[in-house]
Order: structure tokens, then C-alpha cells, then sequence
């Protein structure tokens, strides 16, 4: 199912919880390699994400020459996020283009996070849904114009107040767009003791009208961190994903690969199996237990024909195939039609 027909098939939250869709975040680990990003996509449908998500921008138009680092430099130790960026800007509209095409040979939504006008622009020929970036969540004029396309809008909101939320939800709000917010934290890594799930229980009280998911930088672990969002109400949810995290850089170390993707589906199997339905009714496998191991009510001795029933003349046991104890105050007060032997299951044929 693709992602904008996912968001408007889930109306309300209820009791209910949502197997999530799940979005393989790609962003620039393809490195500029198109061998490397198709291979990112072909891993990405292999593992079972329902969507690949990469980054579409320029370096020159992402930050200045003087921003400094916000991540582990022990992992990344470039220090200027200028300098950063400008080694993984050189996918534009061409290379998206490619890999969208490529992405509908492999069955796997295609997405990328615009970060300016000029990509946002092409990107929405390519895409049904934005995604904007928790560093954007303050971005009045960026977040209007993607707005102005008229399509749903998937919003991180890493390092954000609740009030910065609810400011930039309301300029989406202004426009009518759909929008889903996903619970981030803005380290990378995300120490697990800072990853704070309880808070997409947060968003979903001050933002009840709204879908919620999680946007994930943890490294991955067992996918615990992921499964833990998904039962706490996360519908959507998002995670850094590499073909080999080995290699140097930001993106790679807290990503995931196919084997920790394979491992989240299989732990969603698992759970969603558990879970089973939301409406409360008995299974049909409970109906021997219905039958057996639930009550009748008996008689606690001899009744004799023409007898009045009082509660004293009645006991309840197992099995269930005569009167329910649930309709004790209907056959008190009733005769009996003929002699009934004590530790008999009453039927109502037994009495007047």
C-alpha cells in the first residue's frame, strides 16, 4: 500500500494499534554511487520496508561554510557540515528520476526529503507524500511553499518544544494538508536511555486528530527500540538504513541493514500476532471452554413436580449445556413439570 493511501486509511486511534509502515531511511548513503543506491533498494524491498526514503539537496543551499558539526565526530570527524554535505550532494533531479523508476521495478515506494525550493519542485513530480526534516520544524516559509502542493506532509520533530510542534502544525493546518508527526531525537546515535518513546504517547495526547510514528536514531540493536514505538501507537515508522555499517559516517554506524530490517518484520510478525483483533468477542477456539468449562445450574436436591423453585433448591457447576447462572432470577419462582433428581443440569423444559 502506498504511504498517502496508508495515512488515509487509518481514521482514529481508539483502542487500536497499527501494524506501522515502515520507511527505510536511505538518505545519502548511496555516497553518489547509483550502483550503491540501487542496491540500497533492492535490500530495502528484499528486508520489507514498504517505502526507501533519500535526501534530495546542495550543500551551498543546506548551510554555510561555517556550520559547525552536530553529530559524533568520533564516527564522523568532519567538523563543518558544509564540508560534509558538499561530498553527498551530487544526486539532483536526474538521479531521482532514476531511482524512482528504479523503485517501481523493485515494487518499494520512492521518496526523498527536499531541503530547498529547486528540489522540492522536481520531487513533487516524483512523490505523493512530503516528508520534511525535524531541522525544518522552524522553517515557516519552507514548510508553506511544500505546503502549497497540495500533498500529505510527514513531519520529524527532533529537539522540538511542543509549542514549535503545535506553531508548525498550524501552518500546515492553514494550507488543509494532511499531516503525520514522527517522535526523533536529534543525536546520532540516539543512546537508547535518551530515545524517550514515551513521548509519541505525548504527541498523540496533544495531538489527538493526528497520526504519530517514530523517526529512529538508535543504533539498531535488536529493532527492540522500533518494536516498542510501534506498540506504543506509532504508525509510520522511519530508520537510517545502509548496505554496510561499517563504513565511516554519519549516516552508516546507527543505520540499519537488510538483516536488522528482516529482524523488525519478524519481530512485527510476532507481535501483531499476539496482538490479533480489537474487537472484545469470544474466539472461535474458545468454544469447547464455553461449553465446558462455564456453568450450569443444577439441582441441589430432589424437586418434585408442581415444586416452586427457590434459589435454595439451586447450585451451579460445570458444564454449561443447561440454564446460565447469568438467568438465575428468571427461573425462580417457576414449577416444576415433573420429578427432577438431585445434581441434574436444568433445562428450561423441566418447568412451567
Amino acid at each position: 500500500m502506498k504511504l498517502k493511501d496508508f495515512l488515509s486509511s487509518i481514521n482514529t486511534y481508539g483502542a487500536e494499534l497499527h501494524r506501522p509502515f515502515i520507511i527505510a531511511e536511505a538518505g545519502v548513503n548511496h555516497e553518489g554511487s547509483m550502483v550503491t543506491a540501487k542496491r540500497l533498494v533492492d535490500e530495502a524491498s528484499e528486508g520489507g520496508a514498504d517505502a526507501i526514503k533519500f535526501q534530495t539537496y546542495k550543500a551551498d543551499t543546506l548551510a554555510s561554510r561555517h556550520s559547525p558539526a552536530y553529530w559524533d565526530t568520533s564516527k564522523e570527524p568532519t567538523l563543518s557540515q558544509h564540508e560534509l554535505f558538499s561530498k553527498h550532494d551530487k544526486f539532483w533531479k536526474k538521479e531521482m528520476e532514476q531511482l524512482k523508476e528504479y523503485c517501481d521495478l523493485r515494487n518499494i515506494e520512492f521518496m526523498s526529503t527536499p531541503f530547498d525550493l529547486e528540489s522540492a519542485q522536481f520531487l513533487n513530480e516524483l512523490m505523493d507524500v512530503f516528508k520534511i526534516s525535524s531541522s525544518d520544524i522552524t522553517n515557516k516559509p519552507f514548510i508553506k511553499y511544500l505546503c502549497g502542493f497540495n500533498k500529505p506532509i510527514i513531519l520529524s520533530t527532533g529537539a522540538s518544544e511542543l509549542w514549535e510542534i503545535q506553531e508548525a502544525v498550524s501552518w500546515i493546518e492553514e494550507f488543509g494538508n494532511p499531516v503525520a508527526l514522527l517522535h526523533c531525537v536529534l543525536n546520532y546515535p540516539t543512546p537508547d536511555e535518551n530515545a524517550n518513546l514515551g513521548m509519541i504517547r505525548g504527541l498523540l495526547k496533544a495531538f489527538p486528530d493526528k497520526l504519530i510514528g517514530y523517526s529512529d536514531h538508535t543504533m539498531p540493536a535488536d529493532m527492540k527500540v522500533c518494536e516498542i514505538a510501534a506498540l506504543l501507537g506509532s504508525v509510520i515508522i522511519e530508520k537510517h538504513f545502509t548496505h554496510d555499517k561499517t563504513l565511516p559516517g554519519n549516516d552508516h554506524y546507527h543505520a540499519m541493514d537488510v538483516h536488522d530490517l528482516k529482524l523488525f518484520q519478524r519481530n512485527m510478525d510476532r507481535v501483531f500476532g499476539l496482538l490479533g483483533g480489537f474487537r472484545v468477542d469470544a474466539l472461535k477456539d474458545e468454544e469447547i471452554s464455553r461449553r465446558n468449562a462455564r456453568r450450569s445450574l443444577i439441582a441441589r436436591n430432589d424437586l418434585k413436580s408442581g415444586q416452586e423453585i427457590t434459589e435454595s433448591d439451586l447450585t451451579f457447576k460445570r458444564p454449561a449445556y443447561g440454564i446460565s447462572p447469568r438467568l438465575i432470577d428468571d427461573l425462580v419462582g417457576k414449577k416444576v413439570v415433573k420429578e427432577i433428581p438431585e445434581d441434574t443440569v436444568l433445562h428450561w423444559n423441566m418447568f412451567e
